[in-house]
């Protein structure tokens, strides 16, 4: 997995590519939590269009960063389409929020 932060004037893009499983779902966890410490008064993108992969903890991160910060979710194709509709109807169905 790789995660790469583009900082710009109004918007922070956390670009995330590769599998988000395991270990690298909690980095990724971690990796988040500082970019949103450095950016809150700006908008957030989160870039999945290179994850080829999340297991069940990395979708629970990336649904953790679009239901903390209401960041827009970039996806460009039915792979990634299929992650971002995941993360956004798991946050529906997530049992802390029931």
């Amino acid at each position: 997995m790789r995660v790469s932060i583009n900082d710009e004037a109004t918007v922070a893009t956390l670009k995330v590519e590769g599998r988000v499983v395991g270990p690298w779902a909690t980095e990724l966890g971690r990796t988040w939590h500082g970019l949103w410490a450095s950016a809150r008064q700006k908008r957030l993108q989160l870039d999945i269009r290179g994850v080829t992969f999340a297991d069940q903890k990395g979708s629970r991160i990336l649904q953790e960063i679009v239901r903390t910060t209401g960041a827009e979710i970039v996806a460009d194709s039915p792979l990634t389409q299929y992650f971002a509709n995941r993360v956004t109807a798991d946050r529906a169905l997530d049992p802390e929020e029931r």
